[in-house]
């Protein structure tokens, strides 16, 4: 039998919250997949639970300890079929750890730049402060310069009051 491991959710990069909702297809034995996130300094691990017999389609939910030590903001999300080989199929997929970009991280909605638009002016209109730092962040895989967005270019604003 083939193993087979796809991971559809999250995307690299996705902007995610203290439970991370994992999806995809995969077979695993004894039907369990280790997850294990981190940040480099930090790890947490556990398991989801997909199935034994064939390809199956997933879902599952990773909690990040509210405690969570994590000192960095971009995290890598690993979900594995090890644990009957050490040497099992795994995948690596970067993500952005919300609460680490906000304090009170709850989601983040799409913002659309316009002509003469600035992260400064944009942070003013949705947080009541020029402090764009938290749109940079969220927006690290897209921007490299705060002083460089253009019209039409979407934007996640992180929220910490949906």
């Amino acid at each position: 039998m083939s193993i087979t491991l796809d991971i559809q959710q999250p995307q690299p990069f996705d902007l995610v919250g203290a439970s991370i909702l994992i999806s995809g297809n995969a077979t695993a034995f004894e039907g369990t997949l280790s997850v294990r996130v981190s940040e480099g300094h930090d790890e947490f691990t556990g398991f989801i639970t997909v199935g034994s017999l064939g390809l199956r389609q997933f879902q599952g939910q990773f909690d990040i300890p509210a405690s969570n030590a994590f000192q960095l903001s971009r995290l890598f999300l690993t979900v594995a079929d090890d644990t009957g080989n050490e040497s099992g199929p795994s995948v690596v997929i970067p993500v952005l750890f919300g609460p680490m970009i906000l304090p009170g991280y709850t989601g983040w909605q799409p913002f659309t730049v316009q002509p003469g638009d600035t992260l400064t002016a944009i942070a003013q209109s949705q947080y009541g402060t020029g402090d764009f730092q938290p749109i940079f962040a969220a927006n690290q895989h897209i921007l490299n310069d705060p002083n460089v967005i253009f019209p039409g270019q979407v934007l996640r604003i992180p929220r910490n009051d949906i």
